[in-house]
């Protein structure tokens, strides 16, 4: 009998003072069996991250040709290709010659991620933006997760201060350069 996932629930207070977003969302995240919490909590995020309107969580992980988000505009045309984790630079390259603009929110050392893509061909590699945070930040959010999550997210000089199911944690989000 194969596994099927697991549906979390998380109700969020969203302040993105840099981005000057304000929302109050409530998001179900279904967590694939081959997903870790840590990268869980990282799309979580990078959806909050890069919250607009036409954001949407993908099939991810069961579709090969889609990233973990993506926002489109009405049309269906793709604003922003989002990838989570470590994806190779054939997936990267694909995300940028599809979409306007391309980021990676990654809960691994970005360096590592990054070495992995050096000699090979990604469509305007410049415009790629890479995100991380602290040491031990996601693993500890990961650990706080349940099947019904409060939280309260905000950002602010490139901070990133979460209050999850009661418990605050903070961290900067780092930015890596792809060239």
């Amino acid at each position: 009998m194969a596994l099927g996932s697991v549906m979390h629930t998380f109700t969020v207070s969203l302040a993105d003072v840099d981005r000057g977003v304000y929302e109050d969302l409530t998001l179900r995240l279904a967590r694939h069996p081959s997903e870790t919490d840590a990268y869980m909590m990282t799309r979580l995020l990078a959806y909050l991250l890069e919250y607009a309107e036409g954001i949407a969580f993908t099939d991810g992980l069961s579709q090969s040709d889609e990233p973990a988000v993506l926002v489109r505009d009405l049309t269906g045309r793709i604003l922003t290709w989002i990838e989570v984790g470590a994806p190779d630079a054939e997936r990267m390259h694909l995300g940028t010659r599809q979409s306007e603009r391309t980021a990676l929110y990654t809960h691994r050392d970005a360096d590592k991620v990054l070495a992995r893509w050096q000699g090979k061909r990604i469509h305007d590699v410049e415009r790629v933006v890479v995100r991380s945070f602290e040491p031990g930040f996601i693993e500890a959010a990961a650990g706080l997760v349940e099947r019904r999550n409060e939280a309260t997210v905000s950002v602010s000089d490139h901070h990133l201060y979460l209050d999850l199911n009661g418990t605050n944690l903070a961290s900067e989000i780092l930015e890596h350069p792809t060239v």
